[in-house]
This record gives structure tokens, C-alpha cells and sequence, in this order.
């Protein structure tokens, strides 16, 4: 996957600018001659679409400062970090939970992934267009577009409750189409939308093993599969969630917890949805995501935002590995022989963002994983235990504690194993982009903010704010979340 961002062309540019100024300047390929298309008229050309939508998840919106404070600064696991007067443009406000519908994070996570909604709409439409791109390859492509669209119409559910589908690239003129833009539909509509697109992906998409090594980061059946299982779990399936996890195959936990976040561990054997970043020119990495949660202050390299909290800390028993492999202490020594000196401001930073080669550049190349496997072992174990089979579900929890040098779990109650669970997911997966939505799901949220300092509202926090520009446009078509 390395080389796919190498190859990205100016058709981003050109075709792919997304809601650059509001929710309805949306590029179209009808302003695309039938001439221009003939030029992508083969397998490089119809890949190059695919690749488009990949390269999104490299913009700063999308996942790296933005995404980073609704997802983890404010949570349980983070705190804002950097200085007391850096507050980051809204940091501070997502920290302590009061941000409200004009906070710019909520509102440029929103765009983001509309704007990536879009790629996927634009490969869908131009793809089946391309006649001499082989066949095969052409399929493949469009489960990869749909697989996309489901995992950025997944985020914005959690993210916002439901939200406007737009399944085909918008006519400006069309009434019907600005309607579809701008109007909120049920959660459950978002959901059958999101399911119909992986059910589609599974069947076009191929086994990881089939990839070469150059394509290996690129979705596959397994994917579809782990993140259908995802969304089954958020609507508590739990049948469904354990029968897509039976099909989640060809995967396995690495032996070395630390090596998946470091680049020569990336897209291993338990990567299921992993994005890469690049930082060497003219390839790119996810735009200053490792900068902006590097150490900050004399002998730092970074901006020394989403440190570590105490209570993540505290999370970790005696003799999980996981803890030295997630959290970056102050006075330590990292494995590529870097000092963090105890001139740097915060005690605590984030392991899993740090990349050595480029570790204060705008481009790094630290990788995000979305989805491994681990997590396949715990939604299976978790569905398991909810379906009453709790004796069935312990050891997948064993497999993962005994990956961190922990001793089996001693729990055997239905209750304490759900418990069990909920803890192990929080530091197997600290810093992945779960913590938020887990405390949410799981109803645990309001008990755990409190346990650190913050006000959790129930009935507001759930979700964040539709932003308050989309609704100005929307002009009445669609409303806002309660309590903001």
C-alpha cells in the first residue's frame, strides 16, 4: 500500500474536492467528458479512484487532530495535553465535554467523511464505466468503494446518531438530490444502508491472502466481514456478531503486542483495516498526526496533545506488556534508542503514534489500524458471554490476556466475564478510536467520565453535535441532537 500513495495523481484534485465551501458543492463526474474518462480506461486508471478514497483517511480531518480529539481526548484514556495556554483551537472544550454545535472538530470530522463519501460515490459511478480495466479487477474495486462507504457512514453514526444518505453523487439542480443532502434519516435506515454495502463488499472482495505484497493493506473479504461483525455488536446482535466473526479467517495475533505499531510490523497477520502513512517525499503520511501527539517541550518533537491519563494508567494490572507498548513515559528510553528527557512538559504520551524516522515531521510513517483481529476475538467473546455462553467466550478473552503476559482470567460469572471484557478492550485497544464509543454502548459512560473528573450527560454526550452550519443549510430538513 506503500506505492498506491505514491501513485496518486492530480485527480484528487480535480475530481475529489468534496464539501469544500457547504454541504451542497459537490464535484461531479457529469463535469467530467466522456474523453477524460478514456484516459482511466484501464486497470491503473480504475485503481486510481479506489486509491483516492484510501488517501482520504490521510487528511487532517479525517484522522488526524480532529478525529483525535472527539475520539480520545475526551475520554477516560486522554487528557488535552500540550501547555495550559495551548488549547489546540478546542481541545480544552472537548476534554471537559462542553463543546457545542459550532465546535470545529465535530463539524470538520463531519465534512471529512462526507467528503470521503463522495470518493466513494464518484469510483462507484465512473468504475463500471471503465470497459477496458479488466473485469475481476473492476468488481474487487467497487467491494473496496463499498467497504469504504460503510466504514465512513459507520463512523458517522456513532459519531452523530443518523445522518443523510447519499448513495449516488448529487445534481445540484435537483431538488430531490439537495434533499437527500441535507435531510437526517432514521438510525435504523443508516444502519440497513451500511449492512446492504458490506454485504455487497463480501461478495465482491477477495481473501488477504490472495493480495500480493504491494496490495496487502488494501481491504479484503475478512474486512467486510470484522467490520460487519462491528456493527452488529453496536446493535447488539450478538448471533450475528459471533457468526461474522466465524467467517473473519486467515488472521492471527502477532506474538509481540509492541511490533504492530512499528513499521516493521505493519499490515501483519492481524491487520484486518489498516491506513498507512509514508513520510518520505513524494508520498505522504496521515497529515502531522504522529507531530501533533509527540512530546512537547525542551528535547521534545512534538505538539504534546492526547497524553496518556492517570486512569489508563491505573487500567493496566502488573505484567501487561501493553502498558510500555502504549503509553510513552517521560525519563524512558523508546526501542529505537530515543531518550525522552525529563525537560519534556507532559509525563505521558502516546506510544502508538510515534514514528522514529520522521518523528517531528508533518508526514510520519505511522500507520492507524481501524480493525485487527484481537478485537474479532473480543466482539466474539463479548457476543458469546450476552448469549449466555460464557464458558465458550473465557478463552478468547485467555487468548488475548496471555498475548500481554497475563495469567488466565479468574472470573467465571456471566456478569464478571461481560466486566472482564469491557477492561480488556479498553487496554488492548487504548489509543484505536474505541474508548468513547465502548463507554457509550456499553452504558458505562457516565460512571467512568465521573471516575475521571469529567461530567458525562446522559441523553446529550451520547452524541456529539450535528454542526450548526449543516443545519443552517438544511433550512428546517433536519434537526439537532438533543442537548446541544
Amino acid at each position: 500500500m506503500k506505492k498506491i500513495y505514491i501513485s496518486m495523481l492530480a485527480l484528487t484534485a480535480l475530481f475529489f474536492t468534496g464539501c469544500a465551501d457547504d454541504y451542497l458543492d459537490v464535484d461531479q463526474t457529469e463535469a467530467i467528458s466522456t474523453g477524460d474518462i478514456e484516459l482511466f480506461n484501464n486497470d491503473a486508471g480504475a485503481t486510481t479512484f479506489v486509491t483516492a478514497i484510501y488517501n482520504k483517511f490521510l487528511d487532517w480531518d479525517t484522522t488526524s487532530f480532529g478525529w483525535i480529539g472527539l475520539t480520545s481526548i475526551t475520554t477516560d484514556d486522554a487528557d488535552k495535553g500540550s501547555s495550559p495556554g495551548d488549547v489546540g483551537t478546542d481541545k480544552d472544550v472537548l476534554d471537559a465535554l462542553t463543546y457545542n454545535a459550532s465546535n470545529p472538530s465535530s463539524e470538520g470530522n463531519f465534512k471529512a467523511y462526507y467528503a470521503g463519501i463522495n470518493r466513494c460515490n464518484q469510483a462507484l459511478n465512473i468504475i463500471p464505466q471503465l470497459d477496458q480495466a479488466n473485469a475481476g479487477l473492476r468488481a474487487r474495486l467497487i467491494g473496496e468503494a463499498k467497504f469504504m462507504r460503510a466504514f465512513m457512514y459507520f463512523t458517522l453514526v456513532k459519531c452523530y446518531g443518523g445522518v443523510p444518505i447519499v448513495d449516488h453523487l448529487p445534481n445540484p439542480s435537483s431538488l430531490e438530490d439537495k434533499n437527500m443532502l441535507l435531510t437526517r434519516k432514521p438510525l435504523a435506515d443508516v444502519y440497513a444502508f451500511i449492512e446492504a454495502d458490506l454485504t455487497d463488499a463480501i461478495a465482491a472482495l477477495p481473501l488477504k491472502s490472495t493480495y500480493s505484497a504491494d496490495e496487502k493493506a488494501r481491504v479484503s473479504k475478512g474486512s467486510a466481514y470484522a467490520l460487519l461483525a462491528k456493527v452488529n455488536l453496536y446493535q447488539k446482535n450478538w448471533q450475528k456478531v459471533v457468526d461474522n466473526c466465524n467467517l473473519v479467517t486467515g488472521y492471527s495475533l502477532v506474538p509481540e503486542y509492541a511490533a504492530m505499531f512499528r513499521l516493521a510490523g505493519e499490515n501483519g497477520p492481524e491487520s484486518i483495516f489498516e491506513i498507512n502513512g509514508v513520510g518520505s517525499v513524494p508520498a505522504k503520511g496521515i497529515k502531522q498526526y504522529s507531530q501533533v501527539q509527540g512530546a512537547r517541550g525542551t528535547g521534545g518533537w512534538g505538539w504534546g496533545f492526547n497524553t496518556p491519563s492517570q486512569s489508563l494508567v491505573d487500567a493496566y494490572e502488573p505484567g501487561d506488556v501493553r502498558k510500555a507498548a502504549t503509553i510513552i513515559f517521560r525519563g524512558t528510553t523508546l526501542y529505537d534508542g530515543r531518550v525522552v528527557p525529563n525537560t519534556v512538559d507532559n509525563e505521558r504520551y502516546n506510544y502508538k503514534a510515534y514514528s522514529s524516522n520522521y518523528s517531528g515531521a508533518d508526514d510520519s510513517d505511522a500507520n492507524v489500524i481501524f480493525i485487527r483481529y484481537a478485537e474479532v476475538l473480543l466482539m466474539k467473546a463479548e457476543a458469546l458471554n450476552e448469549l449466555g455462553q460464557t464458558s465458550e467466550a473465557i478463552p478468547l478473552l485467555n487468548q488475548i490476556r496471555n498475548r500481554a503476559k497475563l495469567a488466565n482470567t479468574t472470573f467465571t460469572s456471566q456478569d464478571d466475564i461481560r466486566k472482564a471484557i469491557w477492561r480488556e478492550r479498553r487496554v488492548e485497544l487504548a489509543f484505536e478510536f474505541d474508548r468513547f464509543f465502548d463507554l457509550v454502548r456499553t452504558g458505562q459512560a457516565k460512571t467512568a467520565f465521573a471516575a475521571d473528573g469529567k461530567t458525562f450527560t446522559e441523553g446529550k454526550n451520547e452524541l456529539f453535535p450535528i454542526p450548526e452550519s449543516f443545519l443552517t443549510e438544511a433550512k428546517g430538513l433536519s434537526s439537532q441532537n438533543p442537548g446541544y
